[in-house]
Order: C-alpha cells, then sequence, then structure tokens
C-alpha cells in the first residue's frame, strides 16, 4: 500500500452546538459544543483512520488553537506533523436550530502568511512525502499563500514521484484548471465548481463526464472527479468513465461529506484499487457522512453498508 500524507495549509477548531430557535435579536442559549480537529487535509486523514487505513497529516498551525487541533489529531490516532505559522489557527462554527433542524455555518479567517513562509513549507511538505507515495491537498489557502500553491507543489512533488490528489476551490481551482504545466494525479471539483469553469450547465452524468474528460485530455490531470451532489460523482480518464450513484439516505449534515470522499478515494487509491471501487468508496463515504451529526465524519459500519448499495455505470 502507498503512504498518504493529506497537506492542510488553513485548518480550523471545528465547533458544533445545538440551540432550540435562531433568530436575530435575544441571546441564543446552545448546548455543550463539540470539539473536533478540522480543515480539509486534517478530516480526509481522519477519514482513512476511520475506515481502516493510515495516513500523516502536514497541519500548518499556529497559537493555542492550532496546539487544540494537533492534540484532538493525536486523541484521535493520526499522526500529526506541525509546521508552525505565525498567529492563531481559525475556528469555525455550526450551530444547528433544533426546531427546523437548519445548519448554519460560520467561518473565520485563518492568519495571514508571510512570503517568506513558501520557501521553508514547500521543503517541508517534499521532505515529509514518500518516494512514491499520495500526497492529499483539500481545503482553503490561508491569507497571504499565492493561488498558484498547488501548480508549485505539484511540481515540487513529482521530482520525488509523488503522485498529488487536489480537492481545493475558488482561485487555486481556476488556477488548477487553466494552468495544468504539471498535471495532477487527482483533481476533485463539486457540480457548482465544474459549471462555473466549463462556463456551461452539465444537467447531465453525460454532460459532467464530458467535461472531467476535457481537462483530462487539457492535461489538468491523470483522473478528473466532477462531484453531482445526490446524483453521484463521475470520474473520468484518458480510457474510461465512470458514474456512481449515491444510496438514497437522510441528510443530517452536510459537514465532512467531501472531505470523507476524498479520504476513502485516497485509501482505495493507495491500495491499488482500480477507479471504479475508489469512486465507489469516495460515494460511499460522502454518504455515510451526511447520515452523522454535527461535523462527524463517515463511520465505518455505514460506510460498510453503504458499499453493498453502491451502482457503478460506464458512460460511453
Amino acid at each position: 500500500m502507498k503512504d498518504i500524507l493529506t497537506i492542510t495549509l488553513n485548518p480550523a477548531l471545528d465547533l458544533a452546538t445545538t440551540t432550540p430557535k435562531i433568530e436575530a435579536g435575544p441571546k441564543l442559549r446552545c448546548a455543550e459544543p463539540e470539539l473536533d480537529p478540522g480543515g480539509g487535509g486534517i478530516n480526509v486523514s481522519r477519514a482513512i483512520h476511520i475506515l481502516g487505513g493510515a495516513s500523516r497529516a502536514f497541519v500548518a498551525v499556529g497559537g493555542p488553537t492550532g496546539q487544540r487541533v494537533t492534540s484532538l489529531l493525536k486523541d484521535e490516532g493520526v499522526e500529526a506533523l506541525r509546521f508552525e505559522v505565525p498567529g492563531d489557527t481559525r475556528q469555525s462554527i455550526a450551530v444547528t436550530a433544533t426546531d427546523t433542524g437548519e445548519q448554519f455555518r460560520f467561518v473565520l479567517p485563518g492568519p495571514h502568511w508571510d512570503a517568506g513562509l513558501l520557501t521553508p513549507l514547500l521543503d517541508r511538505i517534499v521532505d515529509a512525502a514518500s518516494p512514491a507515495g499520495l500526497a492529499v491537498l483539500s481545503g482553503s489557502n490561508p491569507p497571504g499563500i499565492p493561488d498558484d500553491i498547488a501548480i508549485t507543489l505539484c511540481a515540487h512533488l513529482k521530482a520525488r514521484n509523488v503522485s498529488l490528489i487536489a480537492d481545493t476551490s475558488g482561485s487555486s481551482l481556476h488556477q488548477l484548471a487553466t494552468m495544468a504545466a504539471s498535471p495532477l494525479y487527482v483533481l476533485r471539483l463539486d457540480q457548482k465548481e465544474a459549471e462555473t469553469l466549463a462556463g456551461r450547465a452539465l444537467l447531465s452524468r453525460q454532460d459532467s463526464a464530458d467535461f472531467a474528460a476535457e481537462l483530462v485530455r487539457r492535461g489538468v490531470a491523470e483522473i478528473v472527479i466532477v462531484g453531482r451532489a445526490a446524483d453521484g460523482s463521475v470520474l473520468a480518464s484518458a480510457s474510461e468513465r465512470v458514474h456512481a450513484a449515491t444510496p438514497k439516505v437522510p441528510v443530517r449534515s452536510k459537514i465532512g461529506a467531501g472531505d470523507s470522499f476524498v479520504g476513502a478515494l485516497a485509501l482505495s487509491l493507495a491500495r491499488g484499487e482500480d477507479h471504479a471501487q475508489a469512486l465507489c468508496s469516495g460515494v460511499a463515504a460522502a454518504s455515510a457522512a451526511v447520515i452523522s451529526d454535527a461535523t462527524n465524519l463517515c463511520r465505518r459500519e455505514d460506510f460498510d453498508a453503504l458499499m453493498k448499495q453502491c451502482v457503478v455505470t460506464f458512460i460511453d
């Protein structure tokens, strides 16, 4: 099995709580919060651990909140590789109104990075990555980090024969999709992101597969995955186009679904499983996450059950 290193540049301490009703004006009394280490790559590592795999989590943290994040990771059995940054790691808050079930999410900004941190950051990541292994870059960039960080990181990792999986957003995603000088191993994006990049609606699975295949042909990545929410996910490579349907489940919280998807996908690919199996694993893990409360990720027993319901079809 290949080694997996996850990379989180803008982690967070996630707080999740409930209140009877959310309205403007009065003080809203909340339940005791649940605390979790958060941020894309961190959650990917946590999902991998839940599903019986192992990874190391490279985490850029600072201050007392950063210390709390890595401590919580350690408590969960995930090895954290700390990269110290100035300032205090951010927090995010999810509040669910129990009268309606609606969830409100508040995400604070991370500490601003100085440009001088970029070179030591890249050096540390490259040193931490295992040759011929996998690296997963997931989550947002902190203020001060250039938008092309994923492209730069991909080029550095290829020198060690490390394959990069990227799940990012905004300007960073746009850079990856339009300036691919060094192709990624896997690029994952959701329906809205894909439609924004494509400049058109992707109404059908065929439409999503066509766009994903277009990115592969342009050299953006060896594998491109487009998530279609309740309609599952589509994967395209140079030789195949695959759809995995989402099992029908009640949605309790969407937090962590994408990270659970990437964790299960990365673990499957690291084990040498084929693309269809890896895509199915991702879809099952995402479905397992949405039936969990608050900021909880997928549960192993739910994942195992949903894997049996996953339906894979190949698109012409």
